[in-house]
């Protein structure tokens, strides 16, 4: 089984935590408290799951360019993601990582979201574009 796989650096940095993966896109305008960490959007896969030091694997995210700035609120926090690996990011959570200091990564080949499962410990590091997953 492949342990490393390589993407696109979006926002550089290094980062290790378990994963929290979904096949639905996050909209951080309402979807996430960020006081707690909590994903508070209903019906979402991830409803009153904890994003607080995860690595956050989804396909992109949604919603209102206030986004940006509750990522970094959330970082502020404490209980922001340690990094975020996208299918494919979009600029809202783009600028939420950048001004929050999170770690990035798309394009990765093959689908992330198809091979990355929730809880496994995962060592990102955006500068060079390489995921590797430690331990399942």
């Amino acid at each position: 089984m492949m342990n490393v796989f390589k993407g696109r650096k979006v926002v550089g940095g290094t980062a290790r935590g378990e994963a929290l993966v979904t096949k639905e896109p996050i909209c951080f305008l309402g979807g996430i408290d960020v006081k707690t960490g909590k994903v508070t959007e209903v019906g979402h896969p991830l409803e009153g799951k904890n994003i607080a030091g995860k690595v956050l694997v989804f396909p992109t995210g949604k919603g209102s360019t206030g986004g940006s700035y509750l990522i970094f609120e959330a970082s502020e926090n404490g209980v922001g993601p340690c990094a975020m690996i996208n299918r494919n990011v979009e600029q809202v959570t783009v600028i939420g990582c950048i001004i929050a200091e999170i770690p990035m990564i798309d394009k990765i080949e093959p689908d992330p979201i198809e091979f990355i499962k929730d809880g496994d410990l995962l060592e990102v590091n955006a500068d060079e574009g390489i995921i590797t997953i430690l331990a399942r």
